[in-house]
């Protein structure tokens, strides 16, 4: 059964959860709701097949705490190479981000970093294809 993923998030200022992801990570903006002039309620963006939808939460949303390393959920962004994670990453990092784990290769082959965005929410970026045989890629 054909089948895709996307990622669903919720921000408090969803306006400059968009400006990081379009900057931090050269998202695209492809869609945008807001029930009121100059607002932002919900938000598509996309890179590559990847796509992030931005949500306004409620009051007391947030972000999971980040605990020995990691928060609760983290999206994984595959990129081609490990040029591309390592150019990624200096964006990221340019933009503020607060840098979990710079690149480096997991020992089961993942050449990946880890950073938390200015809300706290936790984003993996690596060469790693999840759901493929691993021999596949490594």
């Amino acid at each position: 059964m054909p089948a895709t993923l996307s990622l669903f998030t919720l921000y408090r200022d969803p306006a400059a959860a968009v400006a990081w992801l379009t900057g931090a990570f050269g998202m695209e903006l492809v869609n945008s709701y807001g029930a009121e002039e100059g607002t932002l309620d919900h938000a598509e963006l996309r890179l590559g097949e990847a796509v992030v939808m931005v949500q306004a939460a409620a009051d007391g949303q947030t972000a999971s705490p980040l605990v020995e390393g990691s928060t609760s959920r983290a999206p994984v962004l595959s990129l081609d190479s490990e040029a591309e994670v390592d150019a990624l990453f200096a964006r990221a990092r340019d933009a503020a981000a607060n840098v979990v784990q710079a690149p480096g290769t997991t020992p089961w082959g993942n050449y990946r970093f880890e950073v938390l965005d200015p809300e706290g929410h936790q984003w993996s970026v690596g060469s790693y294809r999840p759901g493929e045989p691993w021999d596949a890629q490594w």
